[in-house]
């Protein structure tokens, strides 16, 4: 079985990719080959005979195809502009974001391929009034760029899906966190730099008030989740093959908390607030309480709480600490 990682070089991706390596396969088959996509690599993507590493453009159709003609069986597609570009840049996140996506189906379609398709959507469709209680049920109102262009993709999957031309299912992620590595465009990126940067020493600021609320999901548990999804039968998803995945409700205050429990005071002393409204005018429209009774139902998972995401974290990372 031949399977494909889209954005495979970024974290996430490139995390997957080694955990299904490392697996073997999924219940549809043993994995014999995997093509990982991305425009760059970092020099430690997985050693493995059954690897290739394509320098390939998401946007070029002909790269694309020739990528294709490789008939996978399963694709993941993790290939996007975070949202903080995307805000910034809105030709740019049409243009991977939606406009790649919907290129990516109809090629699936003219060369009759249909292919198993995990799409990595958001909890960023939501939008409006963050004190509501977010359901199976909430209807998708994005207040922004980035989640506007998420949830045209996921429409697209819903109906390339109902017509037989693939087999989609997508994911909407929350935050995640803690991220290895520096800070990205994201406007969530201070999500992970108020933890990792002061265990490794360095000052970090968040810019929304302390008490502000967000929906989180460790490293580990995304991957978990991506694989799970890509295992599910179509007869499980019925019509509707959008999933909000579970997550933690946990405000910056707690998360600063648990890590002063795990770290100690002078790490956390090292995390300050700095207000920034363009930040601010994005995630704050982003639903912190959700209620992913689908998602649970389906068997996917979540962490326990804060302070197992950021042990995690320490333990993958081999950090020292000096108190706890």
């Amino acid at each position: 079985m031949h399977v494909v990682v889209l954005g495979g070089g970024g974290f996430i991706g490139k995390r997957l990719a080694e955990e299904l390596l490392a697996s073997g396969g999924l219940k549809q088959g043993k994995i014999s080959s995997m093509t990982i996509v991305d425009k760059t690599f970092p020099p430690d993507m997985p050693a493995d005979s059954r690897v290739e590493c394509s320098a390939v453009d998401f946007c070029d159709a002909t790269e694309m195809r020739q990528v294709l003609l490789r008939k996978p069986a399963v694709i993941f597609h993790l290939a996007a502009i975070v949202s903080g570009e995307a805000e910034k840049n809105f030709d740019l996140g049409m243009k991977v974001n939606f406009h790649a996506t919907l290129q990516l189906l109809e090629l699936c379609r003219e060369l009759s391929l249909k292919p198993r398709i995990v799409f990595a959507s958001s909890c960023g469709v939501f939008g409006g009034d963050v004190s509501n209680i977010i359901t199976d049920e909430t209807d998708p109102k994005p207040r922004s760029s980035y989640g506007t262009q998420k949830v045209m993709a996921e429409l697209l999957i819903n109906d390339f899906s109902r017509r037989g031309f693939v087999d989609g299912r997508s994911i909407r992620l929350p935050t995640i966190t803690v991220r290895p590595g520096k800070p990205n465009a994201a406007t969530s990126s201070f999500i992970s730099g108020i933890i990792r940067e002061p265990l490794s020493g360095q000052p970090a600021s968040y810019p929304v008030p302390p008490a502000t609320a967000f929906w989180v999901l460790s490293p580990k548990r995304v991957v978990e989740n991506f694989i799970h999804a890509a295992n599910i039968e179509a007869s499980e998803l019925g019509n509707d093959r959008t999933i909000t995945l579970p997550g933690l409700t946990v405000s910056v205050q707690e998360m600063l908390d648990s890590l002063e429990k795990i770290a100690g005071t002078e790490v956390v002393q090292q995390v300050s607030h700095v207000p920034d409204a363009f930040l601010e005018s994005i995630v704050l429209t982003w639903p912190a309480k959700i209620d992913p009774q689908r998602g649970l139902q389906l068997g996917f998972v979540r962490d326990r709480n804060m302070d197992e995401i950021i042990q995690q974290y320490v333990d993958e990372q081999g950090i020292e600490l000096s108190q706890k």
